[in-house]
């Protein structure tokens, strides 16, 4: 008989050691390890739910403080926005057509015929281009209120308000024939820029600002998905836009109709065009379409345009951006008109 045999043979019986024999055919040293590592761990538990007995009350503090951390982790993740990870939509930002931003942008507004109701300076920031927005307000009788920067924050709509922010009458659009009437009254041949779904502020104010100084008539917005007149735009065009009229229409196709049937021709910037801008005659009334930043020019709006323009590029790069594209584009019509 082996020594393990032998042993076995002598010890008590014990129905959770012999379970574990059978289990695991290990020896008795492993056994009884077991068996005290049990009795530490009924102790263990026995301990505990004297402890729970005795104080009942730090157990309640602390499903209280559980509960707590969970009413928190709610409302919190109720705050994230929808874009951030939680479930929750924020409300968008409205954007506000009565604000413009920015000491040119001001300056720019004051010269003009727009109605301003008045102009809110940041306290101690008078120095600059400041003394001319104060000027000037002071010839027109315009009332200007010194507030605490933090104000200036609050309501602006930029990045920038470089403490001067002035509140005036929304933007009054035009139509089609006041675009037209300019251009008579310059005795000049109309020059007209069509935006597509230009959706971008930045973009937007970029394009008035080169199309007042190409000498542009007027441009022509849709209704519907395209920025208008916020104070991006007033700031990204430098205060151009209170020298260009801008119509807005329901429908971008029936405006070319329109301006076609009065002599205009329609040309359409398209980087799959086959002419160059610098190979077509710009020379009479012109209408340029810009297309939006993704798709460019719609189908049906492509097909509504004379001719089609590309810009040449040699570069990696086979695209440009909105405004640049239509910069290039205008700059080479107003070379071909001043010719």
């Amino acid at each position: 008989m082996s020594d393990n045999k032998k042993y076995q043979g002598n010890r008590p019986s014990n129905k959770f050691s012999n379970s574990r024999e059978d289990k695991t055919g290990t020896d008795s040293k492993r056994s009884r390890t077991g068996e005290r590592g049990a009795k530490t761990s009924r102790e263990f538990t026995s301990s505990r739910e004297d402890k729970a007995r005795v104080s009942p009350r730090k157990s309640r503090q602390s499903d209280e403080g559980v509960a707590d951390n969970r009413k928190f982790t709610r409302e919190r993740s109720v705050a994230i926005p929808k874009n951030s990870g939680g479930n929750e939509e924020v409300e968008p930002k409205i954007i506000r057509e009565d604000l413009i931003e920015g000491r040119n942008a001001v300056i720019e507004a004051l010269k003009s015929d727009r109605t301003v109701e008045y102009i809110l300076i940041a306290k101690g920031d008078l120095v600059g281009s400041i003394s001319v927005v104060l000027a000037l307000a002071k010839e027109k009788g315009i009332v200007t209120k010194e507030v605490d920067r933090r104000k200036l924050d609050q309501m602006a709509q930029t990045s920038s308000h470089q403490g001067v922010i002035a509140v005036v009458t929304p933007y009054k659009y035009f139509d089609i024939n006041d675009i037209f009437k300019c251009a008579e009254e310059r005795g000049e041949k109309p020059f007209i820029i069509i935006l597509d779904e230009i959706e971008d502020p930045h973009n937007f104010g970029s394009i008035i600002r080169t199309a007042e100084v190409c000498g542009a008539h007027g441009i022509i917005i849709p209704k519907r998905k395209n920025v208008g007149a916020t104070p991006t735009v007033y700031k990204t065009s430098a205060g151009a836009i209170e020298h260009m009229k801008i119509a807005k229409v329901t429908n971008i196709n029936a405006a070319i109709e329109e301006i076609k049937k009065r002599g205009v021709w329609v040309y359409g910037a398209d980087m799959e065009a086959k002419d160059y801008i610098f190979n077509t005659d710009l020379t009479g009334s012109v209408a340029l379409v810009i297309g939006s930043e993704g798709r460019g020019i719609s189908k049906l709006t492509k097909e509504k345009c004379d001719v089609l323009v590309k810009i040449p590029m040699v570069g990696k790069i086979t695209s440009l951006n909105a405004s640049v594209a239509g910069g290039i584009i205008m700059y080479e019509i107003m070379k071909q008109k001043i010719r």
